[in-house]
């Protein structure tokens, strides 16, 4: 019989899943994050949007890495972010779930489902290094 591995989880209050987990705090590691993973999803620990957009993600085959931010880092972590796409020239607000695909802000729930649904996320996936096929 198999043996259940137990769940651990981090002590830090911001958690970064990825193929090493990292532990970011809001000094700009999830800046660094952002610039060097082909697709990163950040969002509410515990969110159910995040949820949806990881399962989406990996259905299509992408192995995005994942930052659950707990509620008294999301400030800090927000205005990292914004800095971050200010630097792209662009005007967006940071909202989560936040998907980030080659270093630039995608959108949320709500766009990478409308993608989706059209066909041009694979495209946009495939560009980006996240898919092969």
């Amino acid at each position: 019989m198999q043996e259940a591995i137990p769940y651990r989880t981090s002590h830090h209050s911001l958690i970064a899943r990825s193929p090493s987990p990292v532990s970011p705090r809001c000094d700009g590691m999830v800046a660094k994050m952002v610039t060097e993973n082909a697709v990163i999803v950040i969002g509410r620990r515990g969110c159910c949007m995040s949820h949806v957009v990881k399962r989406l993600l990996l259905g299509l085959g992408v192995n995005p890495a994942v930052c659950d931010v707990d509620e008294k880092d999301e400030g800090g972590v927000v205005m990292e972010l914004e800095e971050l796409i200010r630097g792209n020239d662009k005007d967006d607000k940071v909202q989560f779930p936040a998907v980030f695909i080659g270093g630039k802000l995608f959108g949320g729930l709500d766009r990478l489902m409308a993608t989706h649904i059209s066909g041009d996320l694979i495209p946009i996936l495939k560009q980006a290094g996240a898919l092969w096929l």
